[in-house]
């Protein structure tokens, strides 16, 4: 049992949080079932409910009161009675804005807001009367938070409390803290830092204080005795703070620590506490919010694969993989030695590249206390690196004494692929890299740079590959809220979100294409991929607005053919000085976004039941492809824009007239690739649906052209020289081994890494067909050589699996259809095959089913 699309149930920010299972193994179908809730003692069952339904089906109960615990149980019939399944505990967080008694508390001395800031440390002495039984800390900042009860971390998480529209949006979690308290004596402590709230954000030199000045802990600690009496420790006056040994802390300039002047045990009672009175703020309760998806935490270690010592004693580390996180170190020396880290994604020349980081320092410093081995990492800062450079370390540098931490949104991993194709594994690998690197609580374009924003078009283009790889609905549900927060009035959605100053082209913020079709797009892909009507209804008057905006700036005519457009951002033969110089015309670009948002928003509302604005969308899209071909299709089929991605989105979004015009354009699409020798001739808008475009107009033999390309530019061109992740620029590391002189070099970019999609469903054959894969396609494809290939993918009713091989008959194919679900095999040469659930083995010459 789960709770919305969370894993974990406590603090859970909605009355009636609706519930999905699973199915018992080999359960064809349910044909009902029975929910159990208690209360506290009090059971209530629904009763058999006639339903097929197992995946946010509505809570059956009375809603949850603010800190209320419950625990659910259900039991299905699939043909027969099932035994009940395992307990599983949801507990309400503060749902009532009354429910806060905590107010803002942090440091009360002046600070120069314009430069670095020494990070301070808030703590409050208590006592307990009486033995405890249940413990919740609700906490959250303004900035960062890491919290202490008498010494010990609470929680795993980092970098919370995330990045949100912190005005309108601020994060809050739950914690349970039972086993941290004693009867008698007891300390709460917290860390804080800037974080996204007051430290620097984005491009040529930043902006600080985007969200207030103050540096504030709000954090409310609930203590039950065994007697049911209770105690609330709430952030107020009486709290007190102090410096911390954290000297500096920011997102891009890393961190600075002096071990001399660090008690480990400062949030105990028994510690010597120097703190100031607090300042206390103000926060409107009605803003705290529960989180809708996992927080950030560290997902593995990495050791390093090299160490080499320069001659004047630095050290340079090789991780192997380039990601995102930061170094653990134990070490031992002087005191006052100091220990600098510096980090970067590539080597110039034998030493790190750092221009690529802009302005980004990267660099955390560490100073040695001289009391022995100490172990410590940085709190409230990441890097995005594969190498790191490590000056003034104290005598040998020996096996663990550094070791890398990934940091990503702690997401479920759902999808795997695979084939005999070595270098496409190491490019399906390089996407999942990439993926996790700029999963850091928002989806963000680059993690080593002076920028890390939430790109709108980024993440519209990728989230199909986002959504098999990894559970990523309430992360992407959550930061969807706050592109309808930061959508301005007229329905202009900005560039990335959340919205800080930036560059003159896009400030103020105004309409484009790709990045704006965020609010209409993508909503679609994440109910097509985890099947929630209800964030598809809550997104769809964002999506509305936008399309709106877009039907009156285009007019009559039907063509968005004004303003500032990024095009086909990064077309490879763009100049590196201004990647929004492509070949392909912008605002046939922009009015092909228009119709596919018009068509996707009639899509949507025909699911939630609203005809009429079904029928109004629908008629738009039609007005507008017809506007497209008048404007932008020649009579005999060609496109104004000659190039690869004219054709490309003409042919996927369905914008040509008939089959005849759809072949014509394939044909040219294809013999414009092999012409080229299949190199890469798109940029972001293009690049991810060249393959489809390709392969529905039967030239899938020229889409594995384009996969299995070496040479620049190509997906497998940053594979052979090496690189762990997707690159932002197609040549980021030039063939002759120089940088890419644009200002904008980025080796973890996962945008043109959407390519994956297609692996997933083409090469790998597997695709929904109903929201939430209710109904799945098996559809593998081969070609390009790849002669086997294995997929996998954890859709919300269970595990859907295609592993295919070519024998000298043919194909041979193991399905595995998830209980409570329906496939449809569709093999090269037999007509298809219906399947139920369970594993089968397909051929070109039978089928039959494999015993469990």
């Amino acid at each position: 049992m789960s709770f919305e699309h969370l894993t974990d149930g406590l603090g859970i920010g909605v009355a009636e949080p609706r519930l999905s299972w699973t199915l018992p193994a080999g359960a064809d179908a349910q044909d009902g079932y029975e929910i159990e809730l208690d209360r506290d003692g009090r059971v209530h069952r629904t009763g058999r409910v006639e339903s097929a339904d197992h995946v946010l089906v509505p809570w059956p109960g009375e809603p949850l009161a603010s800190r209320e615990r419950v625990t659910v149980r259900v039991r299905v019939w699939t043909g027969e009675v099932s035994e009940w399944s395992p307990p599983s505990v949801v507990e309400a967080g503060l749902l009532e804005p009354a429910d806060w008694r905590a107010v803002p508390v942090g440091p009360a001395w002046d600070e120069d807001s314009d430069s670095d800031r020494r990070p301070a440390r808030v703590r409050k002495d208590f006592t307990l009367v009486r033995p405890v039984v249940r413990a919740r800390l609700y906490v959250t900042a303004h900035g960062l938070y890491e919290t202490e009860l008498n010494g010990r971390r609470v929680g795993d998480d980092t970098l919370s409390p995330g990045w949100t529209v912190y005005s309108e949006r601020l994060r809050y979690r739950t914690y349970d803290v039972t086993d941290h308290l004693t009867e008698g004596a007891n300390t709460i402590g917290a860390w804080l830092g800037d974080g996204w709230y007051r430290g620097r954000l984005g491009f040529d030199g930043g902006h600080r204080n985007l969200y207030g000045t103050d540096q504030s802990l709000i954090a409310q600690l609930e203590v039950t005795h065994d007697d049911g009496t209770g105690i609330v420790v709430a952030t107020d006056g009486s709290w007190t703070a102090a410096p911390g040994p954290m000297l500096t802390s920011g997102l891009y300039e890393g961190e600075t620590f002096d071990a001399r002047l660090d008690d480990p045990d400062w949030a105990t009672p028994e510690a010597t506490w120097e703190g100031t009175p607090v300042a206390v703020g103000s926060r409107d309760p009605r803003t705290l919010v529960a989180p809708q998806g996992p927080p950030v935490r560290c997902t593995q270690e990495v050791a390093p694969i090299s160490v080499t010592r320069k001659d004047d004693g630095r050290h340079l580390l090789d991780f192997g993989q380039n990601l995102v996180g930061r170094l653990r170190i134990t070490v031992d020396g002087p005191a006052g030695t100091t220990v600098t880290l510096r980090h970067a994604e590539v080597l110039q020349d034998g030493e790190l590249a750092t221009r690529p980081l802009r302005g980004a320092a990267a660099t955390d410093t560490y100073i040695l206390a001289g009391d022995g081995h100490r172990t410590w990492q940085p709190r409230f800062t990441l890097h995005g690196f594969r190498y790191a450079e490590v000056n003034g370390w104290p005598g040998k540098l020996g096996a663990g004494a550094v070791t890398a931490l990934v940091h990503h949104t702690d997401m479920r991993r759902t999808g795997w692929f695979e084939c005999s194709d070595e270098l496409v594994n190491q490019l399906h690998e390089n996407v999942v890299w990439s993926m996790r690197g700029n999963f850091v609580d928002i989806p963000t374009d680059c993690p080593a740079r002076d920028e890390r924003l939430g790109w709108t078009g980024d993440l519209q283009i990728f989230a199909p590959t986002a959504s098999f790889l990894y559970d990523c609905a309430g992360m992407l549900d959550s930061w969807l809220a706050d592109v309808a927060v930061e959508q301005l009035p007229d329905g202009t959605v900005p560039w990335y979100v959340p919205v800080i100053p930036g560059g003159p082209q896009w400030t103020p913020i105004q309409p484009g294409a790709a990045w704006g079709d965020v609010a209409s797009l993508t909503p679609w892909v994440l109910y097509q991929r985890f099947g929630d009507i209800e964030l598809l209804r809550r997104h769809f008057p964002t999506g509305r607005a936008w399309v709106d905006l877009i039907e009156r700036l285009a007019g009559p005519s039907r063509l968005w053919d004004t303003g500032y457009q990024l095009g086909d951002w990064l077309d490879p033969n763009a100049p590196p000085d201004d990647p929004a110089a492509t070949r392909t015309d912008r605002h046939l670009v922009a009015t092909a976004y228009f119709a596919w948002s018009a068509r996707h928003l009639s899509w949507t509302a025909r699911e939630l039941g609203d005809p009429e604005a079904a029928q109004r969308y629908g008629t738009l899209a039609d007005e507008v492809a017809q506007a497209f071909r008048g404007r932008y299709v020649l009579p005999s089929g060609r496109m104004t824009s000659d190039s690869p991605t004219a054709y490309s989105v003409a042919l996927a979004f369905d914008l040509l007239d008939d089959s005849e015009q759809r072949q014509y354009a394939g044909d040219r699409l294809a013999l414009l690739v092999l012409e080229d020798d299949a190199r890469i001739a798109t940029g972001f808008v293009g690049t991810p649906l060249i393959c489809d475009a390709l392969t529905d107009t039967g030239h899938v033999d020229v889409a594995y052209r384009l996969l299995t390309q070496t040479e620049c530019p190509s997906w497998l061109y940053p594979v052979t020289q090496g690189a762990t992740t997707i690159w932002e620029r197609w040549d980021s590391l030039r063939p002759d081994g120089t940088l890419n002189p644009g200002g904008m070099t980025s080796f973890n970019h996962y945008a043109l890494g959407a390519v994956a999609d297609w692996l997933h469903r083409v090469v790998g054959g597997i695709a929904p067909t109903a929201a939430g894969y209710r109904t799945i396609a098996y559809r593998p494809r081969p070609g390009g050589g790849i002669t086997w290939a294995n997929t996998r993918h954890e859709t919300p009713y269970g595990t859907a699996a295609l592993s295919w091989e070519l024998t000298a008959d043919g194909m041979t194919a193991r399905v595995t259809v998830p209980d409570g679900c329906r496939g449809r095999v569709d093999l090269p040469g037999r007509e298809p095959l219906d399947l139920g659930p369970g594993d089968h083995t397909v051929a070109t010459a039978g089928i039959r089913q494999d015993a469990a």
